[in-house]
């Protein structure tokens, strides 16, 4: 199984010297044992509350319970959003101490402030009992060696917990995050096929037509499948007979990425995939395609990517350097069966109809696989069955859910095979995704910061993101620009505030102000300053880099990121580096005097 590469992040526990305290105990027994599997699993369902109203991201739900009576929950709602930790011991008040906390995922603390960590500690929670380790190699481990060195009692699924009353549990914690398990081991997204098909298996008539195959009770799931997925992929024979929309249509919410795969570029001028006034398209070609329709696409705001040879598992890639996790495929049988044979689906939807049309030339879900015996089938893994309306809606996984735990080594054990391994690359150092090493350069990063408003008046931002895309429309003289600032200011997470500063300036480019690009450098870097004199250990971390070039390693923002190949302005990466040396330069004065 591939591993993700890299070393382990050690960060400084946080400065708490708070005694041990003494754990409620309640009577060890097979049914306190089904108890806390229970809550475990209670645990899983709560991280799952936040699909589809974000972009999908590692899924956290935090429980705290005394002897089994639940007295507080929280789920992670966004990247850059209050944790699942400091939310459940708000909730749960004075009753967290002494109390069990049970998580069914180990936290992430990838912003170096520990917020997860010290938010259990100093609430007195005794006991925490975790259902997986980080799957991310820097950041396994961390948050329970920090947990420990506390004095807290951390009990983890399979190492200190191996009762089979707990299997249940350990498989929910494992689908609930199958997307980043999937991602750390095979290094592309986690990818699912759905597809509609009559009890004849076909997916449309002889004559290509599909509408409607499935009930509308189906159409709902697939909405729900694609709020999930950070992208929708089709081929250019979907494009050409449906002109489909492939939005989620859920009334608000994460809105995925449309991704066209098309060799040839045969494609229509007019489609409803190229407005991309609701939702992003990316169209990935064979270089050289249509060098007139590539154009035309670039006009109308779709980008355009190209391959040396087009196939699946490129795309893959491409999608997992975006920082995508789960993928959504609605694509034909011409498309799905490279895909399949290439290893890149991991799981099968599949609405079966209470429908016959027949037809020897009638479509089928899945092309050509090169199989001639039955024996060559492949068989789905932990298949469901559930009954959807009057279709049947058949699941289930092509490659087992990995569990990294057995070979993805702790810190504590990187350490002692190799004391000499650097954790970072000492030249160059990316950031993107916020639950990246060095996810605290992330304007998504949970960092509120106090900015003057045009009447000197300090305005809290829950985020950098926030307050960059609000100033997008500050001076501007119409109600839209006001009402955008307001909207974006109260966005709950920074992928919100982000869809809504960028929706609004594509929409109606007239009430963005008229200075915006000559003015946004000044403004993110006003920010950053903010940002990192406001919190000291994210100043650290930044002059802990000094000697190495930083990169925004956004593929497909060119102005503030490196670009897919390098060929983006990476002004972030500038800025901070101008910050740095700012920082340190006015250190070295300091020293100096004193």
């Amino acid at each position: 199984m591939p591993l993700i590469g890299g070393a382990a992040v050690t960060f400084a526990a946080p400065a708490l010297t708070l005694r041990r305290r003494r754990p409620i105990r309640c009577a060890v027994t097979d049914a306190a044992t089904a108890e806390e599997a229970a809550l475990l699993r209670r645990a899983a369902e709560v991280a799952d509350l936040s699909a589809g109203h974000t972009s999908p991201h590692p899924n956290f739900g935090c429980v705290i319970a005394r002897c089994g009576d639940v007295v507080g929950e929280g789920f992670l709602y966004a990247q850059g959003t209050k944790c699942a930790e400091l939310q459940a011991v708000e909730k749960a008040g004075g009753l967290a101490r002494g109390a069990t906390a049970y998580l069914n995922m180990e936290p992430g603390d990838c912003y170096s402030d520990h917020t997860a960590v010290s938010s259990l500690v100093q609430a007195g929670i005794s006991r925490v009992v975790i259902g997986l380790r980080h799957p991310l190699q820097h950041l396994r481990g961390k948050a329970i060696q920090s947990l420990r060195s506390e004095s807290v009692q951390v009990d983890v699924l399979g190492e200190d917990l191996q009762s089979k009353t707990f299997e249940d549990a350990l498989k929910s914690c494992l689908m609930v995050n199958a997307p980043l398990l999937y991602r750390a081991a095979f290094r592309v997204p986690f990818s699912v096929l759905k597809y509609a098909m009559t009890l004849d298996g076909k997916i449309a008539t002889m004559s290509g037509h599909a509408s409607w195959i499935s009930s509308k009770v189906s159409r709902g799931r697939v909405f729900e499948l694609r709020g999930r997925s950070d992208a929708i992929v089709v081929g250019g024979n979907t494009v050409r007979r449906d002109d489909p929309q492939l939005t989620a249509r859920h009334g608000g919410g994460h809105v995925p990425v449309r991704i066209v795969m098309s060799r040839t570029l045969n494609l229509p001028d007019e489609a409803k995939l190229w407005n991309v006034t609701e939702a992003y398209t990316i169209v990935t070609t064979q270089r050289g395609a249509r060098r007139d329709l590539q154009k035309k696409l670039a006009k109308k705001g779709v980008e355009v990517v190209e391959f040396d040879i087009l196939n699946s598992r490129d795309v893959m890639e491409y999608c997992y350097d975006r920082g995508y996790l789960s993928v959504l495929w609605e694509c034909g049988g011409a498309l799905s069966a490279p895909a399949i044979s290439s290893g890149v689906i991991h799981k099968v939807y599949a609405f079966v109809a209470p429908k016959i049309i027949g037809g020897v030339n009638a479509p089928s879900p899945v092309g050509d696989l090169g199989m001639v015996q039955m024996t060559q089938a492949l068989n789905l893994i932990d298949v469901s069955y559930e009954q959807v309306g009057p279709d049947m809606l058949i699941s289930g996984f092509l490659q087992p859910i990995p569990d990294l735990s057995p070979v993805i080594p702790s810190s504590d054990e990187i350490s002692i095979l190799d004391p000499t391994v650097s954790p970072f690359d000492t030249k160059i150092i990316s950031f993107y995704k916020t639950w990246d090493p060095y996810g605290a350069f992330s304007n998504y990063s949970p960092h509120p910061i106090q900015m003057p408003d045009e009447n000197g008046n300090n305005l809290t931002w829950s985020t950098m993101e926030h307050y960059y895309q609000a100033h997008k429309f500050v001076g501007v003289d119409n109600p839209l620009a006001k009402d955008a600032f307001e909207q974006i200011k109260m966005a709950k997470s920074p992928e919100e505030a982000s869809r809504l500063g960028r929706k609004l300036q594509r929409q109606h480019p007239e009430v963005v102000r008229a200075d915006w690009d000559s003015a946004k450098i000044d403004i993110m870097y006003g920010a950053l300053k903010c940002k990192f004199s406001t919190y000291p250990h994210l100043e650290a971390m930044l002059c802990s880099t000094a000697g190495s070039v930083l990169v925004e390693a956004s593929p497909h923002d060119l102005f503030w990121g490196g670009g897919r190949e390098g060929e983006g302005l990476n002004y972030l990466g500038r800025l901070l580096m101008q910050l740095r040396t700012e920082i340190l330069e006015e250190s070295s004065k300091t020293s100096v005097v004193s």
